[in-house]
């Protein structure tokens, strides 16, 4: 029996684990355990492409990860991975997963690949309790995040307008450091013309200094865009901010103007990396860049006109999102499309409440830290073009019996605006008491109205009419009556009522936002494995400087990392072979393995210094480098 194929074959599907064969380069599914079934019940596998038999994870990375193996003959592993599966009744089921995948080889040629997995649901879920109920591990984590959080929380924009015609949402992540509170910040500023202004910046460094300028950073651009500013007159506002005060030097924004009615576009990248558009059939592309200059740095800053279709969906972020460990920016920005057309179409993880805008902002971020952490700031701020929705014109008799239908035409209609359950309950509250006291004073005669109109102005201001034709009722103490008004001027930023002998008109306003929201993605463990890159690379170098041509100490190679560690040392020593900018220096950078914004600053201020000196600076990478594409984002590239 033990010659036996058939008892060996009951033996392998019988393993208490997620077990799955796969065969060729279409990796049709072989084998599938029990166990495996028992997780994907009710599908057809044999014979199939894993894409196809798995398709509810292709924009999850696990199906990508089977095909990776399969292209590089490298396994992959994963720990505690998140999943969404469909179950047959259309239901969506979350599990945690830590798993395997191995190149399968006969006599020496790769056959196919071999997935195996554990659920590890139970015991990250008991983990997740125990946390949550544990005042020790609490306090620790409020004493390690609460000052930075806080600082944050301060610093950046409480909410992001409800807006006619775009639906705009945000996220933020702290660098993994506890006490690395950070430079980077959003913002949408609704302004007079009907347009809004997005805006994602990035100071150089870390720490409460680097937070503090970004917060008068963004003072500052805000005041000039609510004031009805254009991009150039904006950024220029910041930049002569930028010029007084040193740490604001270097600053990167990427200011983008949008009218949601038309979908015109107009934007900046001053230093900043390009926004990236989704299409509405999950295509993507990348904006070309403007070539502005990072604040402080004396360049221009052009603008590029461009349009948004409707349901398409613009995303602007910082580079924290690209410069993950292990990935160059090329590898990254190609990640970041996919992840974000897979997030945007709803084919990641399973969210149905959040708009497309929120899962890019959210999702994105957990896929992609999730398989390399992260060691800056991340922010990610997205809009995407909406139908706008007509104003909301109710007629109704003056009876009490209409106030429950009112209150819910009134729910259905902020719904589709996109405000927050507490902007609908506050509004829905105020708009009632407004309704109760016009129906007290219309009357009781059959044919007695009344009327509420109620629109979203441009700026994200919901202002609504309540109007009766009858006799107004000046309030007077009674029993559990007169608080109408009162509860109604506390729900709402404003609340006037006008009343003559033909009626009486009440008014509110009350602006609509949405929360951003603060990430905290937990970190890898250290010895995580991770998704290598397509293309291996070996250890990263150690910084140095090579002569290249032996005792010239003006024509010099950098080698390695220019990051926060080394930029001082480059700034120093670059300086000093160039006699403080007096001399003609010549710089290879084609084996920067990392050019961070700390690098590009020292970069800036040399250059500075020689063109004082009116001594020429020559800096040069090779094509397709790291230093030459972040050089010519920041127009640091010599010309020829």
């Amino acid at each position: 029996m033990a010659d036996d194929p058939s008892l060996l074959l009951t033996a392998v599907d019988q393993v208490p684990f997620i077990l799955a064969v796969c065969e060729g380069p279409e990796l049709r599914v072989l084998s599938l355990s029990a166990a495996t079934r028992s997780v994907i019940p009710g599908r057809e596998f044999r014979g199939r492409p894993i894409r196809e038999v798995l398709s509810d994870l292709v924009g999850q990375q696990f199906v990508d990860a089977y095909h990776e193996v399969y292209r590089t003959g490298e396994p992959i592993n994963g720990r505690e991975w998140r999943v969404h599966l469909s179950a047959p009744d259309g239901s969506v089921h979350e599990m945690y997963a830590n798993f395997s995948i191995t190149p399968w080889t006969v006599d020496g040629e790769r056959r196919g690949v071999i997935g195996v997995g554990f659920d590890v649901t139970e015991m990250v879920r008991q983990r997740q309790a125990a946390a949550e109920q544990t005042a020790d591990l609490r306090l620790r984590y409020d004493q390690s995040r609460t000052v930075i959080t806080a600082l944050q929380r301060e610093l950046l924009p409480p909410g992001l307008p409800v807006l006619p015609g775009a639906q705009i949402a945000a996220s933020y992540l702290l660098a993994e450091a506890d006490t690395a509170a950070g430079g980077d910040w959003f913002d949408a500023v609704a302004q007079r013309d009907g347009r809004v202004a997005l805006i994602v910046g990035d100071v150089v460094g870390h720490g409460v200094t680097a937070s503090g300028v970004m917060g008068q950073l963004r003072a500052v651009l805000q005041d000039r865009l609510e004031d009805g500013a254009g991009i150039v007159e904006a950024l220029a506002a910041a930049d002569r901010f930028a010029t007084r005060v040193p740490a604001a030097h270097a600053t990167t924004v990427a200011l983008v103007a949008l009218d949601p009615v038309s979908g015109e576009i107009a934007y900046c990248t001053a230093g900043h990396p390009a926004p990236l558009v989704v299409n509405t059939t999950g295509g993507t592309r990348y904006l070309p860049a403007t070539g502005g200059a990072p604040l402080g740095t004396g360049g221009a800053f052009p603008v590029r006109r461009e349009r948004l279709d409707p349901g398409e969906l613009l995303l602007l972020y910082s580079d924290g999102i690209l410069e993950r460990p292990g990935r160059d920016h090329t590898t990254s920005a190609a990640e970041l499309a996919q992840v974000a057309a897979d997030s945007a179409a709803g084919r990641a993880l399973h969210d149905p409440v959040a708009t497309p805008a929120e899962r890019v902002c959210t999702q994105s971020v957990e896929l992609l830290v999730r398989t390399t952490g992260h060691t800056d700031d991340i922010t990610l701020l997205a809009v995407q073009r909406i139908p706008v929705e007509p104003d909301l014109d109710l007629e109704l008799s003056a009876s009490p019996d209409e106030l429950r239908a009112s209150r819910q035409a009134v729910g259905a209609w902020l719904g589709r605006l996109g405000a927050t359950g507490e902007d609908v309950f506050a509004l829905q509250h105020a708009l009632g008491e407004l309704l109760a006291n016009a129906i007290e004073h219309a009357g009781t005669t059959l044919d007695a109205t009344i009327t509420l109109r109620a629109t979203l102005t441009p700026a994200g201001v919901l202002t609504a009419t309540v109007t009766d034709h009858g006799t107004w009722q000046s309030p007077r103490p009674r029993a559990n009556r007169g608080r109408g008004l009162a509860l109604a001027a506390q729900l709402v930023a404003s609340l006037k009522v006008d009343h003559s002998e033909s009626g009486t008109v009440a008014h509110i306003s009350k602006p609509l936002s949405r929360p951003a929201r603060l990430l905290d993605v937990p970190r890898p463990a250290d010895d995580a494995p991770v998704v290598p890159l397509p293309s291996p690379a070996g250890p990263e170098p150690g910084f140095k400087i090579v002569e290249l041509h032996d005792g010239d100490e003006t024509r010099i190679r950098i080698e390695g990392p220019i990051d926060m560690t080394t930029a001082t040392l480059a700034r120093q020593e670059l300086l000093r072979r160039s006699r403080g900018g007096t001399v003609p220096l010549t710089v290879d950078l084609s084996l920067v393995t990392h050019l961070s914004s700390a690098g590009v600053s020292a970069l800036h201020h040399v250059a500075g210094q020689h063109d004082a000196q009116n001594a020429p600076l020559v800096l040069d990478a090779a094509p397709g480098s790291p230093a030459q594409v972040i050089l010519a984002l920041v127009s640091l590239l010599s010309s020829d």
